[in-house]
């Protein structure tokens, strides 16, 4: 079998439930059994399955009926249907119902696993032309000039072997999309691209992201999880932050990285992963390595090849091509009309300083595709860069005429203009919900629901403290 995969089963009758699942769990395959329905839709809607295989015919609630609840919940797992009282009509309307296969009892215990192996193959590949479908244009390194062309020739050099690779960069440089670029030139792009913020996951959990527990191993472990090495293997994990993993799991990262083997919490068995491991971080490794927050042994085991990211305002020569890639995003997203940005206006950010980096580039594109009429100009851009209070530049295109052409009511102008604030203070902190907090001199839960009354979406800040 290509996969390890978790399978429900739901039959009515003891004995098949003992026989396929042994059958399953001698393949590989982890087995859950259930004999009826209800507890079968309960199941599959608390935790999730590679594939549900279902007999039809059972007391109270059959299996065509589970089929339709499945699909009335959303729940997304493969079926396979079988039954030892099959007619054509059964399959057909089987089928119908969005059954992958129906099987005929006495089951043939060869052909069951290679139905399950297509069944695999199949929602794996439709797993990655999704996500193919939803990465193409959103995960692209896009440049024009000499200094990130030295920096993507480093990564053609690297990307073939097996080295580890450290990505340094300020907030905002666009740390993943290089990983992401490594992992796709690697051997290893067929296999998964897995990411973890070491900095945005509390210490008490990062172990059990990373590495995986099992049911009841701790309060709350409801159901066994797989880590993200486990999630990586055959791939590549990228590891972003990793100066700012705790000191205790720098200690077991370095065993895995040594030994190739992951443990779950509450196992105490060992899984061999085959992960190719990149890092990335914002801080100096090597004096957080001489002031003792991070692990010599460690350092030398994740920083094999450096790659540094320069920041925006030392690539200018790139902004032209950054912007045009960012209008087609924005607009393709929003189903908006492109709208171009005069010489004036790329000359205007180019004078920019850019402290959130691209990142901080992406927004102010965005909220000048909203405030500017049929062109950008560079009194638009001045209006839109943090401190110049962006909303005002929406009054010169009209937006607030109500007033006699001015930007609104006070009341208007003070909350966009507090809502300027708030965006650059979090993009000029990467935004890390704390230190954003702290700057604007305001409790973290105080920030929360002021973003929320203002609009603006945290759902990729950093909850850190």
């Amino acid at each position: 079998m290509t996969a390890k995969a978790t399978i429900l089963i739901v039959d009515d009758e003891a004995n098949t439930l003992a026989s396929l699942s042994r059958a399953f769990r001698l393949a590989g395959h982890e087995a859950v059994v259930c004999d009826n329905a209800a507890r079968a839709l309960e199941l599959a809607r608390t935790q999730p399955f590679d594939l549900i295989l279902s007999d039809v015919v059972m007391p109270r609630r059959d299996g065509l009926a589970l089929l339709e609840d499945l699909k009335t919940a959303g729940i997304a797992a493969p079926v396979v249907m079988m039954s030892g009282q099959a007619h054509i009509e059964m399959a057909v309307r089987a089928t119908r119902l969005g059954a992958l296969d129906f099987l005929e009892k006495p089951l043939s215990t060869d052909k069951l696993l290679v139905t399950v192996e297509n069944a695999l193959k199949l929602t794996r590949l439709e797993t990655e032309n999704k996500d193919l479908r939803t990465r193409v244009g959103k995960h692209t390194l896009v440049f024009a000039g000499e200094t990130m062309r030295r920096v993507m020739a480093q990564i053609e050099r690297v990307a073939m072997s097996e080295s580890r690779i450290c990505i340094y960069g300020e907030t905002g440089t666009g740390k993943e999309l290089v990983a992401r670029t490594l992992h796709e030139k690697s051997p290893r792009a067929s296999g998964p691209f897995v990411t973890l913020n070491c900095a945005a996951v509390p210490a008490e959990l990062i172990e059990s992201e990373l590495f995986g527990h099992e049911k009841g191993s701790f309060t709350g472990a409801a159901q066994r999880h797989t880590g993200k090495f486990e999630q990586a293997h055959h791939g590549t994990l990228f590891l972003d932050e990793i100066g700012d993993m705790p000191p205790a799991m720098q200690a077991k990262l370095l065993r895995v990285l040594e030994e190739g083997e992951v443990e779950r919490i509450g196992s105490g068995k060992p899984t061999a992963v085959d992960v190719r491991v990149v890092v990335a971080t914002h801080c100096n490794l090597e004096q957080l390595v001489e002031s003792g927050g991070f692990r010599r042994d460690l350092y030398h085991r994740v920083v094999v090849f450096p790659v540094e990211l320069p920041p925006l305002r030392k690539r200018p020569e790139d902004l032209p091509a950054l912007v045009d890639h960012f209008v087609r995003q924005v607009s393709a997203q929003n189903g908006w009309k492109p709208i171009p940005f005069k010489d004036g206006a790329i000359d205007a950010l180019k004078k920019y300083a850019w402290p959130g980096n691209i990142r901080e580039l992406r927004n102010v594109v965005e909220r000048l595709l909203l405030l500017a009429g049929a062109e950008v100009g560079a009194e638009d851009v001045e209006m839109a860069l943090p401190g110049a209070g962006a909303g005002s530049s929406a009054s010169s295109k009209g937006a607030h005429e109500s007033d006699g052409g001015g930007g609104g009511a006070l009341s208007e102008r003070m909350l966009r203009f507090e809502k300027d604030e708030v965006l650059r203070e979090l993009e000029r902190h990467g935004r890390h919900i704390t230190q954003t907090a702290k700057a604007l001199g305001l409790e973290r839960s105080h920030l929360y629901k002021k973003c929320q009354q203002l609009g603006i979406d945290l759902k990729n800040a950093e909850e850190r403290k």
